[in-house]
């Protein structure tokens, strides 16, 4: 298959079939944050422990991202995106017995199968974006599959304050009070709060994996990848690839960055000093974040079929260094509003790495996609050194690791992810970068 027969292929009906599973993967990573309280109240853990369900989530990325792309590269797309979907599905029952026996270790378990099947999705469906057409239009169409990923990032949020925080979790001492029978009914019932919401998404993501299964999804093989994205000259490993390498570290600090913003800022809110806001109102207006999020994405979808992809990451990442230094010298209301802006600018960060790093990698290009998740295990470790210059600088100043994170994507943009091109100038590759 040449570039240009890819090219001349209408993709609307599958990219449509896709975009489904952003939404999904987006909806059920949402959930962490609404299971952390519930979980920390139910277990009463402390905030360390509570972090361990973001953690076993993203070190997901890690352990299985690699493998993952292996098992891509052997059974293809379409195999990859269906085992990825009963596995998630898989996790998601496991919440049945975790929450009936009351075991935080079994929680933590679920949540890490749960992950490896949403990783295998991404390390599936995130380069197939990109091959499903024009070369030099796979940034825009990945941005705009990923901003449904958002609407499902927005939404999980929702439905998850309204099923599992529905019901009010009691202290031990009022447990103890509680007659046998009522505490019988008080346990029944928030354990059902967790195992409803999670058996209809298994549901869900068991339909999904029929539907894509009697679906045509166009088969592209990795033999003719090379031709279908201009790929670079070959070589031995996936790793002797700077800028999928550079990309990689790129897909690190962002997912770092965005995650340790999201995790911070109901606590800067609520200081006296930045706005004085209550938990519950700040919460809303971290909802801001994300759907800025959300509607960049759409908006940057549009923009890069016009725009260099690398241009446009590079610009997006001086504003967010712009935002957070005002907040940082500024501080009060300015503050708050420089940092729920950045939800806006992040928006074309992730696609556009992603894409911008899998572009030319030929045979490559499914390992590669392995490395890249693999790399959002920045997601687990970043937040941690944020907390760590928190608890040492204060809170406002220690926005600074997440101001370090943007200044390297905005090299990335503007110089990293040309690293190997001067090697193969190709017209293909000079309309990507």
């Amino acid at each position: 298959m040449s570039s240009g027969t890819v090219a001349q292929h209408n993709y609307t009906k599958p990219l449509t079939v896709l975009t489904s599973l952003f939404f999904m993967w987006g909806l059920i990573t949402s959930l962490n944050d609404i299971l952390i309280p519930h979980l920390k109240a139910v277990f009463t853990l402390s905030y360390v422990q509570a972090a361990l369900i973001q953690f076993s989530f993203f070190t997901a990325y890690f352990v299985m991202s690699f493998p993952s792309g292996y098992l891509v590269e052997k059974v293809g797309y379409k195999r990859g995106i269906i085992i990825g979907l009963l596995v998630a599905a898989l996790g998601c029952l496991l919440f049945y017995p975790a929450a009936g026996t009351r075991s935080y270790p079994f929680f933590l378990g679920a949540l890490f199968i749960l992950a490896s099947g949403i990783t295998l999705l991404q390390v599936a469906a995130n380069p197939y974006v990109t091959i499903l057409g024009k070369p030099e239009t796979a940034s825009s169409r990945l941005n705009l599959t990923q901003a449904f990923n958002s609407l499902g990032t927005a939404v999980g949020p929702l439905l998850g304050s309204l099923l599992i925080l529905g019901v009010a979790v009691k202290s031990s001492t009022e447990i103890a009070a509680l007659s046998p029978t009522d505490q019988l009914a008080y346990a029944a019932s928030e354990a059902a709060s967790v195992q409803h919401p999670y058996l209809i998404l298994a549901g869900l993501l068991g339909l999904l994996a029929v539907a894509i299964g009697l679906f045509k999804l166009p088969k592209i093989q990795e033999t003719h990848q090379a031709e279908a994205v201009d790929a670079l000259p070959a070589k031995h490993s996936v790793w002797a690839y700077k800028h999928l390498v550079l990309g990689a570290i790129g897909i690190f600090v962002y997912v770092g960055a965005e995650v340790s913003i999201g995790s911070f800022m109901i606590s800067l809110m609520a200081q006296p000093q930045i706005a004085g806001l209550a938990a519950d109102v700040a919460g809303k207006y971290l909802a801001l974040y994300w759907t800025g999020a959300m509607v960049g994405r759409f908006i940057g979808g549009v923009l890069m079929r016009k725009i260099a992809p690398g241009k446009m990451l590079a610009f997006n990442a001086l504003v967010n260094v712009a935002l957070i230094t005002t907040a940082i010298v500024v501080g009060g209301h300015v503050a708050m509003w420089s940092l729920l802006l950045i939800g806006f600018f992040n928006s074309i960060m992730f696609p556009t790495i992603f894409s911008l790093a899998l572009h030319g990698l030929g045979k490559y290009t499914s390992e590669g996609s392995g490395v890249l998740c693999m790399a959002i295990v920045g997601g687990a470790l970043v937040p941690v050194i944020h907390a760590f210059f928190a608890d040492r600088i204060g809170l406002l100043p220690s926005f600074i690791i997440p101001l370090l994170c943007y200044v390297y994507i905005a090299f990335y943009g503007a110089k990293g992810h040309r690293a190997d091109l001067e090697a193969a100038p190709t017209k293909g590759l000079q309309k990507a970068a």
